[in-house]
């Protein structure tokens, strides 16, 4: 199971005030509470600092790099703000979030993927837009896996997301992922899945309650990643649960040292 820290984002409002104020002490205690609190990687994302994203993804490696030594995932749909971000990151195989089917989003990450031996998130999405339904989801998962792994990327390094959108715009919404991580794992057992899970409750109250359901569901369906934040207890309680109750967690090892530490309710 991988997760990725995913509150070092500019566009939440605590956070684009501090990096604006180049405020490096609230970022790195940010970044250490993230993976104290059970994160795999920590994700970078600058892109509302449109005039200044490249300068400030720089920052924001080198800042979080003083202070812990997870790898970090480059979160941007700028490819030059990528490639400083993974030009700086030293800790271990970093990861690019994203890669889609998209002709020209293919074409220019793809050299970073190569380049850098990164992980890679890749969206089923493709030039035709938005999939609406699983089958549409598991034909570009078929080119996507195709055209990465011809390219050379390792099955292992290619972390799929479905695309999770709101079921308050369509009550199937829910059901067209949970069907596209089953077909996805049937077929390609070594390729792994990731989400965020916060689209799937856009538009309803009690958001939080839809969200923690959706990652017990989308586990139970094959996913093994999720970008979220590590320091919602009672969300981590439920990753760590889930996998005790699937067999992934031998001996219940991480859930017990996790209940020890604290990083559950």
């Amino acid at each position: 199971m991988l997760i990725v820290g995913e509150l070092i984002n500019t566009s939440r409002k605590a956070i684009k005030p501090a990096v604006e104020n180049r405020d490096a002490v609230f970022i790195q205690d940010l970044a250490e509470k993230q993976v104290g609190a059970g994160a795999d990687y920590v994700d970078v994302n600058c892109g509302t600092m449109v005039f200044n994203e490249e300068e400030t993804m720089a920052w924001l490696v080198e800042t979080i790099q003083e202070k812990v030594t997870a790898p970090l995932c480059i979160d941007s749909p700028n490819p030059k703000a990528i490639e400083v971000g993974l030009s700086l990151a030293k800790n271990g195989q970093p990861m690019i979030n994203s890669i889609t089917a998209e002709k020209e989003r293919f074409n220019t990450v793809l050299p970073l993927v190569l380049k850098y031996k990164t992980k890679i998130v890749a969206l089923c999405m493709d030039d035709s837009g938005m999939p609406e339904t699983a089958e549409d989801r598991l034909r570009i998962a078929d080119r996507l896996v195709a055209d990465l792994t011809t390219a050379g990327v390792p099955e292992d390094d290619i972390y799929l997301d479905p695309l999770v959108k709101p079921v308050s715009t369509g009550d199937k919404a829910g059901l067209e992922v949970l069907e596209t991580i089953y077909g996805i794992k049937a077929k390609y057992p070594k390729v792994h899945g990731i989400c965020g899970l916060s689209n799937v409750s856009y538009g309803l109250p009690n958001r939080k309650t839809l969200n923690q359901v959706f990652m017990i569901q989308t586990m139970a369906m094959g996913m093994d990643g999720y970008i979220l934040d590590p320091l919602d207890k009672t969300m981590m309680g439920f990753v760590y649960a889930s996998k005790v109750l699937l067999g992934k967690d031998e001996f219940c090892l991480e859930y017990l040292t996790a209940h020890r530490n604290g990083l559950y309710e």
